[in-house]
């Protein structure tokens, strides 16, 4: 402990990138501190193999720790905690600022730098700045934990769109923070007790929608935020400010909407999809990217392929399942592209062997199904790469969901009928009950999907009702509409919609856009992702979420992201530009998992072991007759219901995991 204000730096070399540290207000023992954060940060051991460092502020309680992942800088320059050059701010770091040269020649009077990190940067930033001034001018992915030592702070901070995860709370007098919950868990004074509503809203969803954990007093860091807090002043409701607001963005876009032809559209995008893949090539380390097939990915992979010069090394699954199976597509585009491609069949061998891994992954209960080959896409990738792009966002931002198109019908179709009519039809349909839609359903409907139409039903129950398409979305993507009608608690979930900031002047399909960007965005598909990759110690980056292709997607009028009834219009001019419309226009498949027929064949075993009415009632928080006839219909080939049997198997697992 050095006698300048007893705080220490402790960097050593071992072989074990994430962030976590906590701030204890009552009884701090410096010499507890550092065995509890060196717990703690083994813990993201697999975010950060490379290095690992903690910093202790023994006079006001704080303890930073760090795993690190050498991307960039991977000499000990890199290495953090890392403190600013007058020694005011400290900082552990999660993440890649791509323009962080940019940020360094700005600042005056340039420091003497010590490396080519971009933590070093943005230290600087914050002396000439200030934190969430850095931030807001930054360009990247990241969470961050910063103590302001003069002013006695610590700050938080999360990137725009959230590629990065960053918990934090209370438990008891000890505030936490960490990349992951297991960080967090780590710290003897965690409680682990989990949250009703968070619970219920998981069941609804699939995924536990921000600010969220599955944890009492535990929470997410919204996207586009930081939050301060000061120890001296025991804050425990802590609200976080905004540095940059989708909300906005869509307001400035309906103000002032893109203006110029189909051609200067298209380049536009173009131009801005190659700025931000030119600044995500950077890497000190090998880098490729996963290829789909579909329009977002060989976009992606298209534009590396033109602007780094070489041949990309691409990466994708395949299933025996020829519904389910991309391989080929993705297989044609590689050739077309000329990248070096690697592929791997998923077999129900393989997801057997990943399930029982998933709960230690994600920490939380996942209903994502799609997780199982996102772990084995990230596994036959860090064969060769330490870094991957990927192109997730471009259903967000160009109107590629289907959901989008018929949840749009449906509402205008109900929204031009006159009050009484939509109240009679309301009343009416109230009251049919599920049963005989489900029977009827059966009856008449063609293939394995009846339930789809009694939701479909459902979905017009709450149309008739609604005065906006809000609602009618929220059911269109809900696994369970009800979720207290199989819990044993009568908690009522917090919709992910009641979070959100409204998008008054969107139409519907942006309205339902907003919130997938919003929620289902960050903590599903970024969630999967970022946990399965850095699992395996592997980096993902996103280059469509490069906050300038957001805000130009935001500030273009419907027309360029569907016309005539074709999504991601525009998009898919950038990509015709490199890959013939042949190879890559065909029905979206998505990164769908066979789970439906898993869970009658292989994974049958596995999944009545957990959906017995012991395992659901006795030990978990369950009432069992529903899911039981929902599991014994699905069973028969009645009906599909693994987007209901999938999150509470998934619940079950985890559960069994954490207690052991």
């Amino acid at each position: 402990m050095s006698a300048n204000s007893r705080a220490s730096v402790v960097l050593s070399v071992v072989d074990m990138c994430g962030i976590t540290g906590y701030v204890e207000t009552h009884g701090f023992d410096s010499g507890k501190a550092e065995a509890t954060i060196y717990h703690m940060a083994a813990k993201l051991a697999h975010r950060g193999p490379d290095d690992s460092g903690h910093w202790i502020d023994a006079d006001h309680g704080v303890v930073l720790g760090h795993r690190r992942l050498a991307v960039v800088e991977l000499s000990e320059a890199g290495r953090q905690p890392m403190a600013s050059a007058s020694g005011r701010y400290v900082m552990v770091f999660n993440g890649e600022i791509y323009d962080h040269e940019a940020l360094r020649a700005a600042v005056r009077p340039a420091p003497a730098w010590r490396g080519r990190s971009d933590t070093e940067s943005l230290l600087a930033g914050f002396e000439a700045f200030g934190i969430a001034a850095t931030f807001a001018r930054s360009t990247g992915m990241f969470a961050a934990a910063v103590w302001d030592r003069e002013a006695r702070r610590l700050t938080l901070a999360r990137d725009r769109l959230g590629e990065k995860p960053l918990y934090y709370g209370w438990q008891g007098s000890t505030f936490l923070f960490g990349s992951e919950l297991k960080a967090l868990a780590a710290h003897p004074d965690f409680q682990g007790h989990v949250d009703d509503p968070a619970l219920a809203a998981y069941l609804k969803y699939g995924y536990v929608p921000a600010p969220h954990s599955i944890y009492d007093g535990i929470r997410k860091l919204l996207p586009g935020t930081t939050l301060t807090l000061a120890p001296a002043q025991r804050q425990v409701d802590l609200v976080p400010d905004a540095y940059w607001s989708l909300a906005a963005v869509a307001e400035r876009g309906a103000e002032r909407p893109f203006s110029g032809s189909d051609e200067e559209a298209v380049s536009e995008l173009e131009r801005l999809m190659e700025t931000a893949i030119r600044g995500q090539l950077m890497s000190d380390v090998p880098l490729g990217a996963f290829l789909s097939g579909g329009i977002d990915s060989s976009a992606v992979v298209a534009l590396m392929q033109r602007v780094g010069g070489s041949p990309v090394r691409t990466f994708t699954i395949g299933f025996s399942e020829t519904a389910f199976d991309e391989s080929r597509a993705a297989r044609d585009v590689a050739h077309h592209l000329g990248t070096h491609h690697s592929e791997l069949l998923v077999t129900p061998a393989k997801a057997l062997e990943v399930i029982p891994r998933l709960p230690t992954i994600y920490d939380e209960p996942f209903g994502d199904a799609s997780a199982i080959p996102t772990w084995l896409l990230a596994g036959l990738a860090r064969r060769e790469v330490t870094v991957a792009l990927s192109g997730d966002g471009g259903d967000e931002l160009f109107a590629g969901y289907g959901r989008y198109r018929r949840t749009s019908r449906l509402w205008s179709r109900v929204a031009s009928l006159p009050p009484l009519a939509r109240r009679a039809g309301g009343l009416l349909l109230s009251a049919v009950p599920d049963a005989l839609i489900q029977r009827g359903m059966m009856r008449y409907s063609v293939g394995d999907f009846p339930n789809l139409f009694s939701d479909r039903v459902r979905g017009f129950r709450t149309a008739f009702a609604a005065d906006q398409v809000d609602a009618l979305y929220d059911v269109r993507v809900s696994n369970w509409p009800d979720p207290a009608s199989v819990l044993k608690t009568t908690t009522v979930p917090s919709t992910a919609y009641a979070a959100l900031t409204p998008f008054p002047r969107a139409q519907p399909t942006e309205r339902m856009m907003g919130f997938d960007t919003l929620s289902y965005l960050p903590d599903d598909v970024l969630v999967k992702v970022d946990r399965a990759a850095m699992a395996l110690s592997l980096e993902t980056r996103v280059p469509l979420l490069d906050h300038r292709v957001v805000e130009f997607a935001w500030s273009l009028p419907h027309r360029f992201k569907v016309r005539d009834g074709e999504a991601k219009w525009l998009l898919k001019r950038v990509l015709h530009r490199h890959v013939p419309p042949d190879l890559v226009d065909r029905p979206k498949q998505g990164f769908g998992v066979p789970i439906h027929q898993w869970l009658r064949g292989p994974l049958r075993t596995w999944a009545e072991d957990l959906l017995a009415t012991d395992a659901l009632e006795g030990r978990g928080p369950f009432r069992a007759a529903p899911i039981r006839e929902l599991w014994q219909q699905h069973l028969a080939g009645r009906a599909d219901w693994q987007h209901r049997l999938w999150p509470v198997l998934m619940y079950q697992e985890w559960d069994r995991t954490r207690r052991g």
